[in-house]
């Protein structure tokens, strides 16, 4: 096949291309930086500024995966311009892109996160459940959805991947948790009593593999492991594996004075299944916490 990547450069961009290249397949990645993505990715893998370097190359597949990392830093005005543009305004030029050949490709997968939902509360939420709550990561999942969609009118297959905390030793959520849990400063997040829906990198590599393959596939799928646990248990587990304490928490008002409006992505959470992909005969390879846990601090 011949896949087409955007977002390639970023974590779970990273890991399929490796894990593509190994199964024989080709891989194009379009990239504000085209000459890193050999480095990064892979000497195979062609890095392009614009998707009309690619011709009338047939695609097989895209992943679209691009879109500036939310929790980088607090939701200024301006900083919610560049998650909007790096996500919705990116689709659309794809979606446009796509318009324009004449060979489409039979599947479009496209980034989300189970922030689709908003704070869910103690509500179990599957596929078929509605946004619970709207916040301003709600209404960017919710966008960006819409718009990966409109892909379905041109003959595309749209997938969309509500993705939940990746557990990866290279990077993510998990690599600014490792520091202050290895000082013995970790500990619960508010209450501690939210939900967190987790997946190791390994299933997240996997599903979208499988999602790609599968041509019944379509529609919203929740990329976390089946058992989701409450920040809580997630900071005593942690600690366990880095055996080290967890007990010092962070209070609500201080993330609130520190971060701002993006303080919700921390205090809030998703009490969410992968009820579809466990229905099209997805095998999850981390159903257990610590288990995963375990595996990514054992890798360099």
């Amino acid at each position: 096949m011949h896949i087409l990547l955007t977002g390639g450069t970023g974590l779970i961009g990273r890991q399929l291309c490796r894990h593509w290249l190994a199964q024989g397949h080709r891989l194009s990645v379009w990239s504000r930086r085209p000459e890193q993505v050999a480095q990064l990715c892979g000497a195979q893998v062609k890095g392009i500024a614009l998707l009309e370097e690619l011709g009338e190359e047939p695609i097989d597949a895209v992943i679209n995966l691009a879109g500036a990392p939310i929790a980088d830093r607090p939701w200024t005005r301006k900083r919610k311009a560049l998650l909007w543009s790096s996500r919705i305004t990116l689709t659309e030029t794809l979606v446009g892109w796509l318009q324009s050949r004449a060979q489409k490709p039979s599947v479009l997968v496209s980034g989300s996160a189970v922030g689709w939902y908003g704070d869910g509360g103690e509500r179990e939420l599957t596929e078929e459940s509605p946004t619970v709550s709207e916040d301003f990561a709600s209404h960017l999942c919710i966008a960006w959805e819409e718009t990966a969609q409109r892909a379905q009118v041109l003959g595309v297959r749209v997938v969309l991947v509500r993705t939940g905390l990746v557990l990866a030793s290279e990077g993510g959520f998990l690599s600014r948790l490792l520091l202050p849990f290895k000082l013995a400063l970790g500990g619960p997040i508010g209450n501690g009593r939210q939900w967190m829906p987790w997946i190791h990198i390994n299933d997240q590599i996997a599903l979208i593999d499988f999602l790609v393959h599968e041509n019944a596939a379509s529609g919203p799928y929740n990329a976390c492991a089946p058992h989701p646990v409450r920040n809580g248990e997630f900071a005593q587990v942690l600690g366990r594996v880095l055996h080290r304490p967890a007990f010092m928490p962070m209070p609500a008002f201080v993330l609130r004075v520190l971060l701002g409006e993006m303080a919700g992505l921390l205090l809030g959470g998703q009490r969410a299944q992968p009820a579809k992909l466990l229905a099209a005969g997805f095998t999850f390879q981390f159903t257990d916490l610590r288990a995963a846990l375990e595996d990514v601090a054992a890798r360099p």
